[in-house]
This record gives structure tokens, sequence and C-alpha cells, in this order.
């Protein structure tokens, strides 16, 4: 089981750049891959969608939304950390971005969620 911490959200004007983070504890050795999810605003957390995910051991990329290049996913091995940086935010950006967990042997973890509001 591993526990996932996000931060690193707040409010921007659009055009403007927010780096959300997400630590990484526990038993990660059987983590396969993390990356980030975007629940827009009325949603259920199930109807969230994926923005990006990366292999946990190598940090190689997996998926990144093909119509969003803005955004950039990277992860510091030294500290466990997963880090979303966005740029050039749009008010469709807005909502509540979770980092999430894939284990090879258990169920999926999800951060508590950070919220990201984009006005004009």
């Amino acid at each position: 089981q591993v526990q996932l911490v996000g931060s690193g959200g707040g409010s921007v004007q659009a055009g403007g750049s927010l780096s959300l983070s997400c630590t990484v504890s526990g038993y990660t050795l059987n983590l396969d891959t993390v990356g980030w999810f975007r629940q827009a605003p009325g949603e259920h957390r199930d109807e969230a969608d994926l923005v990006a995910r990366i292999i946990w051991t190598s940090g190689s990329l997996v998926y990144a939304d093909s119509e969003n290049d803005r955004f950039t996913i990277s992860k510091e091995n030294a500290k466990d950390t997963l880090f979303l940086q966005m740029n050039g935010l749009k008010v469709e950006d807005t909502g509540i971005y979770h980092c999430y967990a894939d284990s090879r042997c258990g169920p999926q973890s999800w951060g508590q969620g950070t919220q990201v509001t984009v006005t004009l």
C-alpha cells in the first residue's frame, strides 16, 4: 500500500503556470505507473480524465493527453515525488488534480486531490 499527498494547486489567471507535486510513500517496490487525473467541476471523481502517466521506475512517458502539450509530467527519484508542470493554463483546465499510482499487486491508490482554478 502506498500513500500519495498532492500539493501545489491554487488560483491563477489564464496564461499562467502552476506546478503540482505528489509525494509517494509506503511500499513503492511494486508500483507500475503513476500519473495525474483531472476532475472537472461538477464531475464525480470516477469521471476524472487522465492527464498523463509515466512508468514509476524509469520515468518514461506512457500517456499524455494528445491535445495538451502545455503540461509536462516528471518524477524526482531521490524524493519519490511526482510533478505536473502546467503552463499556458486555460479556464477549462480548472478542476481537482489527483495523483494516482497503479501497483502490480494491489489496488490503485489516489491522493486527496489539489484544486486548480484558472480565471480570465
